[in-house]
């Protein structure tokens, strides 16, 4: 009888290690591209843009540009189409297009701490290699800083080699500057759902009110959404990171890329609020000379720093990275496309997350006029989700922007069912950091802190709109009552004549103008009312049981 284990073939150590290779990162993302956001067919083609209009507006305000940007969508057939984009941004050096457009984690953003929409150096390459997956294309670039000449390159991706493969390349005389792409794409669909490219666009123009867009779609149609300020904002500034943030491993690859001499120099060169008064401090707490040499430094010794940085107060972090829309300018956007018969908007004061990344929350509310989104059903509540002024329209479940608004009782404010209501409720972060779920970037990690200030912002907006709803609703409750008033005295008026024998045309002018001083003045009132009361509920604001850190607090 044969035994069981000869039926097997045994694999040594050899063997099983044969296919044992290093995957680059273009060939992980190539099978993983739901990680991108490219999944589905319309949230694909939702993508595409949104990677497209980032890179346009992070690149023109950078340099300080009042952004132009064009986006048009072509159908080539069944759930096939061409996406053509241009901006008048600043163009891109001929010598770095190649990494750009065809090599992933490469760009100007991951390895600085600074307020920009797109964060990990993923972005339009997605694009390059998402086309070229679903219809063997490259993409077409054509872009001139303004030096008069002009540069046509078309390329795909070395998915092996994450490496740009230049197919051509062109160039020629030309006094322009800006940047155009061309792609084509396959297996995605448009459509005007609230998922789709047009949304995303109007979105975008809803929270970047500087930004002139023009959006063609497949059928033709022309949509420009104007901008509504000429203010361009602030070019953000590269902060450097706050030392509460800091986790040991990152402290120990900072100081092997140091070039101070000491760690207490390397220190406070590196972190903000780190002052030659606190690195005294935290050589009270280590076992070591910080006068040693950074790049000597061993992993137990980054240990003992910051586990000494925890035990110091240190001052919140600067808030000079940040530079949030503004109240002015979202009200000026809100107005412009939603046309509100209500509206407030408020910004909250600085706060800090995960340790030691600054942030700033935005809110808004409008109701009525064309608040809220359209469906089978009527108007239905809209909630418009951003982080730094990027729509984020997909992963909505998990998102803390979603799960702070589900977790106000709205029926204490007047809204009874905000999910039927017309009405719009705007929320933005702003942050040098914004800590995403995917490298899609459309949900919002649920960080206690961050989920706190939107309930804070939400919680004041509530308050403002209870006040309107109160006043409009007394003010239909009076405008009632003086119809019924007017109604009856014709008759009164009538019956008054016959008992006095005045003119009953002059008795009806009297009545009907002692009616409209008494409501007009408030006299007229329900049984135990006082004259100018509001009737509501009077609602503390809500602390959660924490007191809030203001911007030069300690930390």
């Amino acid at each position: 009888m044969v035994k069981m284990e000869k039926l097997h073939h045994k694999r040594d150590a050899d063997e099983l290690f044969k296919e044992f290779k290093e995957t680059s990162i273009t060939e992980f993302f190539r099978k993983n591209r739901a990680h991108l956001g490219y999944s589905g067919k319309l949230r694909s083609l939702t993508t595409v843009i949104h990677e497209i209009v980032t890179n346009s507006l992070d690149a023109c305000e950078e340099a300080g540009i009042l952004p132009e940007i064009y986006v048009e969508i072509n159908s080539l057939g069944n759930e096939h189409y061409r996406v053509f984009a241009s901006d008048n941004g600043p163009g891109i050096p001929i010598r770095h297009i190649s990494d750009v457009f065809g090599k992933m984690l490469a760009g100007t953003k991951f390895h600085r701490n600074i307020q920009l929409r797109g964060q990990q150096g993923i972005g339009v390459a997605g694009v390059t290699m998402f086309s070229q997956i679903t219809t063997g294309k490259p993409i077409k670039i054509r872009t001139s800083t303004g030096n008069g000449k002009v540069y046509e390159v078309k390329l795909m991706i070395d998915i092996a080699k994450n490496r740009a493969d230049i197919i051509s390349k062109n160039e020629y005389e030309q006094y322009w500057r800006g940047t155009e792409i061309e792609v084509e794409l396959k297996n995605v669909k448009f459509n005007l759902s609230d998922k789709g490219p047009f949304e995303y666009i109007r979105r975008t123009a809803i929270a970047n009110p500087h930004a002139r867009i023009t959006f063609v779609d497949p059928e033709g149609r022309k949509t420009v959404f104007e901008r509504s300020s000429d203010k361009i904002p602030k070019p953000p500034i590269a902060i450097k990171p706050h030392p509460k943030g800091i986790e040991v491993d990152d402290l120990l690859q900072m100081a092997k890329a140091s070039n101070a001499r000491k760690v207490s120099s390397f220190l406070t060169s590196t972190f903000a609020r780190m002052s030659n008064a606190k690195v005294k401090e935290i050589q009270e707490y280590v076992s070591f000379d910080l006068n040693k040499n950074p790049r000597r430094l061993t992993w137990s010794e980054c240990e003992e720093i910051v586990n000494a940085i925890r035990n110091i107060k240190f001052l919140a972090p600067s808030t000079e990275g940040l530079e949030p829309i503004g109240e002015k300018q979202i009200r000026s956007a809100v107005l412009n496309i939603l046309d509100p018969e209500f509206e407030s908007v408020l910004t909250r004061p600085p706060r800090v997350h995960s340790g030691g990344t600054p942030f700033i929350i935005e809110a808004a509310i409008a109701y009525g006029g064309h608040a809220g989104r359209n469906s089978k059903e009527g108007v239905r509540a809209e909630v418009m989700r951003f982080a730094n002024r990027a729509p984020l329209l997909f992963d909505a479940g998990g998102c803390a922007i979603t799960k702070a608004i589900n977790s106000i009782d709205w029926k204490r404010y007047g809204l009874k069912d905000i999910e039927n209501s017309p009405i719009t409720i705007f929320v933005n972060i702003v942050s040098t950091y914004v800590p995403y779920t995917s490298a899609g970037k459309q949900s919002i990690a649920e960080e206690k802190e961050i989920l706190k200030e939107i309930r804070m912002a939400l919680m004041d907006l509530g308050r403002k709109f209870q006040v309107y709803h109160s006043r409009k609703r007394r003010a239909m409750e009076r405008e009632a009552k003086r119809q019924i008033l007017m109604k009856y005295s014709t008759e009164l008026a009538a019956g008054l004549a016959k008992l006095t024998g005045e003119d009953e045309n002059k008795i009806l002018r009297d009545l009907q103008e002692l009616i409209e001083e008494k409501i007009r003045t408030g006299v007229i009132l329900e049984e135990g009312e006082k004259e100018g009361e509001i009737e509501m509920e009077v609602i503390p604001e809500e602390t959660e049981g924490e007191e809030e850190l203001e911007l030069e607090e300690v930390v």
